[in-house]
């Protein structure tokens, strides 16, 4: 039997301690108040005493309330019906539809045994160049994107939702303002891809311990789909907000801070959520893209910091496009060879002339007199930008691979670009006056 208790020792902020036995960290508890029911979970115990943070929060909790623990953590409900619904972090409706309660999963457990695993080797398409391209995402990969605040995130992982070639999006956002939690509602509706998406949102004002659910309730989710033999790709913004969650429960509980007040076990918090990425050997796959802003674009932060050394790369978004340099999928070379005979060498011969182009653009900002070769190069650098750096462009991976040729035919000479002779003969375009 659940067991009830109805003495609170104290109430600090949205934490309440009590004397309780046979509780676990993590279990869920149920706080009848005079203003109705509220959830809460265990967040500390030492002895007898057992603190808990209050979803709703410490106002309206008195001592003489009843706190009954329910014997398990926190769980979400998982069917097809969960399609096209919005979730909070507390796994109720923000869609006004019915509550789920059947079919009950519970979050935030281990990671998939490696046996049951294979090796990453689909592509995950996006119709944005900067990543089919240059930046292959690959079915069941983890992958952060770093930003700074004020940069477009959330417009480019709404636009992924719309475009990638997933059967099942879940998107977890925390911490995020109600005009973007409109945003990406409105825009998936519109784009006709709400109907396969899940979202659980934690907005600004909503509770802190909320915020800290919302990537375990996606995960969960997301590998229920997978184990249905789906192709599962899951969206998180942001996680510098759920790792600062994380250090004011942290610091609610009065643990030793690490570094800049976060808790010490930030890395393997992170870990935990990153690993859930997962291609099942008979079934379908789990890809994990989550947006880490970078405050003060330093990326030594704690949070991006630690994200580095556990995902398989990462995006660099800075003024609002997708930088080649610094931006990188370790597992890209598993596809690249899968997908088109010059992927490979385009890919490297346009990167390697656009690094030319930097060192142009900085010369002539400097005074210098531009050479021929250079005039070449500012052409190129503008037609690159344009045509496939811009987060507007949206195109296949053909498409994409056909521009970048037509843009080397444009500004270079077939001998100027340092692709192999047999590649040029086949995909070199043949309207080009540089043939």
């Amino acid at each position: 039997m659940n067991k009830v208790y109805n003495r609170i020792q104290s109430i600090t902020g949205n934490v309440i301690t009590l004397r309780a036995t046979d509780v676990r960290y993590n279990e869920l508890a149920e706080i009848t108040t005079r203003f109705g029911k509220s959830l809460a979970e265990v967040i500390k115990i030492e002895g007898e005493t057992v603190s808990l943070q209050v979803f709703a929060g410490g106002q309206g909790v008195s001592t003489g309330d009843e706190v009954r623990f329910l014997g398990h953590e926190m769980r979400v409900s998982f069917s097809e019906d969960l399609l096209g619904r919005i979730f909070d972090g507390s796994g109720e409706p923000r869609d006004k539809g019915p509550a789920l309660t059947e079919n009950l999963t519970a979050i935030g457990g281990p990671s998939v045994n490696p046996t049951k695993r294979i090796l990453a080797n689909r592509m995950l398409r996006t119709n944005i160049p900067m990543i089919d391209m240059f930046n292959t995402l690959v079915v069941s990969q983890k992958l952060p994107i770093f930003s700074i605040s004020g940069e477009p995130y959330n417009q480019l992982l709404a636009r992924i939702a719309m475009q990638a070639e997933a059967d099942v999006i879940v998107l977890g956002g925390m911490g995020l303002k109600y005009d973007d939690f409109l945003y990406f509602k409105e825009t998936l509706l519109e784009g006709g891809a709400l109907s396969k998406t899940v979202m659980f949102i934690h907005t600004a004002s909503d509770p802190t311990v909320e915020c800290m659910m919302i990537p375990d309730m996606a995960l969960a989710v997301a590998e229920q789909f997978a184990l249905q033999d789906k192709d599962v790709l899951v969206l998180l913004t942001d996680m510098t907000n759920f790792a600062d969650a994380m250090k004011e429960i942290a610091i609610t509980q009065e643990q030793v801070p690490s570094n800049r007040g976060y808790p010490g076990d930030l890395y393997s918090q992170l870990a935990s959520r990153y690993e859930k990425a997962v291609d099942f050997a008979n079934s379908g796959s789990v890809t994990v893209l989550g947006v880490t802003t970078m405050p003060g674009d330093d990326v030594t932060h704690p949070v991006p910091d630690n994200t580095g050394y556990i995902t398989e790369g990462q995006y660099y978004l800075k003024g609002g496009r997708i930088e080649p340099f610094g931006s990188l999928s370790r597992l890209k070379q598993n596809v690249n060879g899968k997908t088109r005979a010059d992927h490979r060498a385009l890919m490297d011969a346009m990167i390697r002339m656009y690094s030319s182009y930097r060192d142009t653009v900085e010369k002539k900002n400097m005074g210098f007199a531009m050479s021929r070769w250079d005039e070449k190069l500012l052409k190129y650098g503008e037609l690159f930008e344009e045509r496939l750096m811009d987060l507007s462009v949206n195109m296949p991976l053909e498409k994409a691979l056909d521009t970048g040729w037509e843009i080397l035919s444009e500004c270079f000479e077939k001998d100027e670009t340092g692709i192999k002779t047999e590649l040029i003969s086949e995909f070199w375009p043949k309207t080009s006056d540089k043939d």
